[in-house]
């Protein structure tokens, strides 16, 4: 194959980031978005590597059954969504499969998983967004989605993931611009006034914040947000920084409150700018009311370890006898304790702040002859070994498992079952490995996917496991 020629294929199966995957003649293997398995398609080869090709679609010569018209104009331009294409039950059986076939190549697992669950809404379910600001080749001002693999900004006027504040907010944000001469962020050059804008709907409550690369002032946007969302929440963020990071460490409040109270599963709670929730309000309800069924019973002791905020620590704590949460982040865990005091939990929910390796140990001899539970939330590049390590080495009789990365979820089970061993840095299957006999310290009892993300190619999986 040539770069830049046009070529013929049948689609095969889908990738791990919802691409067609094309067997080729020559024995290799392209990867070109917008496709479905079954359909003869006409594509472009951008890229032609060793046995690699990736392309971009050209025309679908036989469409799938399951293919559907993308509702939005950019789709496949910009880097938010790539399911748009599929039926959405096309969209959670690739789900479903995507962390299925993880779990047999990356974990060395055979495991059967549930059909997803599915999301309420599949559009507009986002309660939160965080957009770049920027300017296009002629110097107008931008707000858009960053294109796949690049800080390229592709400009919109709405974000169909978004809520309906999305669009408004956007036009609010370019007009008060305009007025105020003030330019997107150019991240060649490093100039500019804007850098980003975020925005987090708390229940009713909106807040927003506008990132600069400088002190600004704000009071205009702040009028014009105030007519047409009542009772807003307005921040500056300054970052003045190079790296990608979207926030900043200044933070001014310009107008509203600086936090809102809100309540989800029975546990109250206050969010302000910087606090983290799960994107999609339905869906998280039912992933930690799942979590909550699989931890807690009459005389359990639940450790959560990555326990941030502590919202799922403190439901955890009002299932069962006690939980401790386990936290890296001084201002997390000073978030937990305010919010065990807000619900009356304080004598059963105890948040430490420090490593899950150097605290583990404290937590185990507090819950000596206690029937524990682990809960295990960890940031998309999963576990670090000593945390596993740990949770073998704990003894509790039931490990729950929530993470947003199959690959990383794969490897981290892998150990956890006996799949995967070390060796030395590296981490290798097993040979002497056969499931059906007790290698390992644990045994999957579920794989359960939840749709947290429609329309996009992200997962999130529970997985809950039972002591051998």
């Amino acid at each position: 194959m040539q770069k830049n020629g046009t070529y013929v294929g049948v689609v095969a199966s889908l990738g791990s980031e919802g691409e067609g995957v094309i067997n080729l003649m020559s024995g290799g293997r392209a990867f070109v978005p917008g496709c479905i398995p079954g359909e003869e398609v006409e594509f472009t080869a951008l890229k032609v590597g060793d046995g690699v090709v990736y392309g971009k679609l050209l025309k679908v010569i036989s469409p799938s059954p399951e293919r559907v018209a993308p509702p939005c104009p950019v789709f496949l331009k910009c880097g938010g969504c790539q399911l748009q294409h599929m039926s959405y039950a096309c969209q959670l059986d690739f789900k479903r499969r995507l962390v299925q076939n993880c779990l047999k190549k990356l974990g060395n697992i055979q495991a059967e998983v549930q059909p997803a669950v599915s999301a309420g809404s599949r559009y507009g379910y986002r309660n939160k967004l965080a957009l770049p600001v920027g300017v296009d080749g002629t110097g107008k001002n931008i707000v858009g989605v960053y294109a796949p693999r690049s800080h390229r900004i592709v400009p919109v006027d709405n974000c169909l993931l978004q809520r309906e504040w999305c669009a408004p907010l956007i036009s609010a944000l370019l007009s008060f611009m305009e007025e105020a001469g003030l330019k997107g962020y150019d991240e060649v050059s490093r100039t500019g006034d804007i850098r980003h804008i975020v925005a987090r709907q708390v229940q009713n409550n909106l807040i927003i914040t506008v990132v600069c690369a400088k002190k600004t002032r704000l009071a205009a946007l702040a009028e014009k947000l105030d007519s047409l969302f009542p009772g807003c929440a307005l921040w500056l963020n300054v970052n003045g920084g190079t790296g990608n990071a979207v926030f900043g460490g200044e933070w001014h409040i310009v107008r509203g409150q600086r936090s809102f109270s809100a309540e989800d599963c029975g546990i109250k709670f206050t969010a302000g700018a910087q606090t983290f929730l799960q994107v999609n309000d339905g869906v998280r309800t039912l992933l930690y009311e799942a979590v909550r069924a699989q931890a807690c019973s009459p005389g359990s002791v639940v450790i959560d370890l990555y326990s941030g905020g502590g919202m799922l620590t403190a439901m955890l704590a009002a299932g069962c006898d006690a939980a401790y949460g386990i936290e890296v982040v001084p201002e997390a865990v000073k978030c937990a304790d305010e919010l065990a005091a807000l619900n009356g939990l304080s004598y059963k929910m105890h948040n430490l702040c420090g490593t899950v390796e150097d605290r583990m140990a404290e937590v185990l001899a507090a819950t000596e002859g206690k029937e524990r539970v682990i809960v295990c939330d960890p940031p998309r590049k999963g576990m670090e070994r000593s945390v596993v390590r740990a949770i073998a080495a704990s003894g509790a009789k039931k490990v729950v498992l929530v993470s947003c990365n199959p690959a990383t979820l794969a490897r981290d089970l892998g150990l956890l079952c006996g799949s995967l061993i070390e060796d030395g840095n590296k981490i290798i299957k097993n040979p002497a490995y056969i499931p059906e006999r007790t290698d390992g310290c644990y045994a999957i009892t579920s794989v359960t996917p939840f749709d947290m993300f429609p329309q996009t190619k992200h997962v999130e999986t529970l997985v809950c496991l039972e002591r051998k």
